[in-house]
């Protein structure tokens, strides 16, 4: 028999934690968000989340390293943003400047793009504390994807805040990376389509654009 080690439980304390103490107690492999100095632990996903984290994970990957243009990182990665913020969202991009300066145990800023796929548990987070933590500490773009409902939302910073684009458009044009793009259709967990294909369907238009502005 294996022997497995037990799950880690957030630390007793009747006073609110700072970062720097939850990332000391933070373990590789375990997933949690300090919010307002309180610990928040991840739930694990079901197939329809993690598919749809899985494709724009698989194709933003490719797509950055086709382009150079920084770096990518899942939930592993802690987010430092502020002395009672922390967060592992369930995606985040770092453009080349801001990947060199990442420290090497957490990133101690925020990221360019961050993408929230909601989940009961975690639904009234995303969108709020988080939101407004995200909003006040620099991130430029926050997309929030809704995995049951496809109920998606799209975020672009405009000042010092966080405003809705591309409502009900077929087509989402990334703010903040140069060139990605999705299509609404692609964001059903249960229809998206090969990584592959995608890519090339951007890559192919961002091509064809550069052509034309090249005439």
């Amino acid at each position: 028999m294996i022997a497995t080690s037990p799950p880690l439980k957030p630390p007793k304390s009747d006073r609110l934690l700072t970062s720097e103490e939850f990332l000391a107690w933070l373990q590789p492999g375990v997933f949690a968000d300090l919010i307002g100095g309180e610990i928040f632990m991840h739930s694990p996903v079901n197939l329809r989340h993690a598919r749809l984290v899985n494709f724009i994970d698989c194709l933003l990957r490719l797509y950055s390293e086709q382009e150079d243009l920084g770096e990518l990182h899942r939930e592993s990665v802690a987010i430092r943003l502020s002395t009672r913020e922390t967060f592992m969202p369930d995606l985040a991009f770092f453009t080349k400047s801001q990947a060199a300066r990442l420290a090497e145990t957490h990133a101690p800023f925020a990221p360019t793009f961050v993408l929230e796929a909601l989940s009961p548990r975690t639904a009234g987070r995303d969108t709020g504390p988080k939101f407004a933590a995200y909003e006040l500490h620099g991130v430029q773009e926050y997309w929030i994807l809704d995995p049951e409902k496809l109920d998606h939302h799209f975020y672009r910073r405009e000042g010092d805040m966080l405003s809705e684009f591309a409502t009900g458009q077929e087509r989402i044009e990334s703010a903040s990376i140069r060139g990605f793009w999705v299509k609404r259709a692609w964001l059903n967990p249960e229809r998206c389509p090969p990584v592959r294909a995608s890519l090339d369907e951007i890559l192919g238009v961002r091509k064809s654009r550069t052509r034309r502005r090249g005439k």
